[in-house]
């Protein structure tokens, strides 16, 4: 693969309705969250759009996707999502043609007061950091450094500093020269409340992701905001 366009959103449930607007960004792979399981939801429309993707979630009518052009291989990873005993959720990785991994992530407060979210996320990191090389960490986090518990080894900034340390980087941040907790453009709007901005979904990659990064943005208020309370991101990339 010469060429890669990469998309998330967390679409606010009913993609069944909505696949046709962030179809039109033409991506390689979406990363698409609250979507419905193909398999499963009665629309030929949908069905026949999402021929090659894989999907994880709880209900047929909320998970998390990946999605991608029919010559695209998409390999699922056997990765477990267990930490101690427990499920977390919800993470979704696969190979990309043999290449990369990409992980794509919709964290879940999971009924967990302490692990919830970014504590989720933590938690997976730990049990496969080993694993985090050539690769794209992709979603929706629910979560930013706004929000940290500075007595939680396991706060967004720790979770930043372990990702850093294995060279793996927020492409926003790096791309825009942002500091984590004070970026400029939000990606997800409270109840679609303009008055409540927040930057929650993240696109993560290793040194190639960051060295062959052309283009990066987020999607406008005015086109995505009537579809969704989050803003869809996108990268491309060159020579992956």
């Amino acid at each position: 693969m010469k060429n890669l366009k990469i998309v998330t959103w967390n679409c606010n449930g009913a993609f069944r309705r909505k696949f046709n607007f962030i179809d039109e960004l033409d991506a390689d792979i979406y990363v698409i969250q609250e979507c419905e399981n193909p398999a499963e939801v009665k629309h030929p429309a949908y069905s026949e759009w999402a021929k090659n993707y894989l999907w994880i979630g709880d209900t047929k009518h909320k998970g998390l996707g990946i999605f991608a052009k029919t010559e695209t291989t998409l390999t699922p990873l056997n990765w477990t999502n267990e930490y101690e005993g427990n499920p977390i959720k919800h993470f979704l990785p696969c190979q990309i043609n043999s290449e990369f991994d990409l992980i794509a992530v919709w964290t879940h407060y999971n009924s967990s007061p302490t692990f919830g979210y970014i504590g989720q996320f933590w938690k997976y990191l730990q049990l496969h950091k080993v694993n985090f090389k050539n690769c794209l960490i992709v979603g929706d986090f629910n979560s930013n450094s706004i929000w940290d518990k500075p007595k939680r080894a396991w706060n967004h900034s720790e979770v930043i500093r372990e990702l850093e340390e294995l060279n793996i980087t927020s492409l926003y941040h790096y791309n825009g020269n942002q500091i984590q907790g004070n970026e400029n453009h939000p990606t997800f709007y409270f109840q679609k409340n303009l008055n409540k901005p927040y930057h929650i979904d993240y696109i993560f990659g290793s040194s190639t992701f960051r060295n062959n990064l052309q283009k990066l943005e987020i999607g406008s208020v005015e086109n995505w905001l009537k579809l969704s309370d989050h803003l869809p991101l996108e990268c491309e990339f060159s020579n992956i």
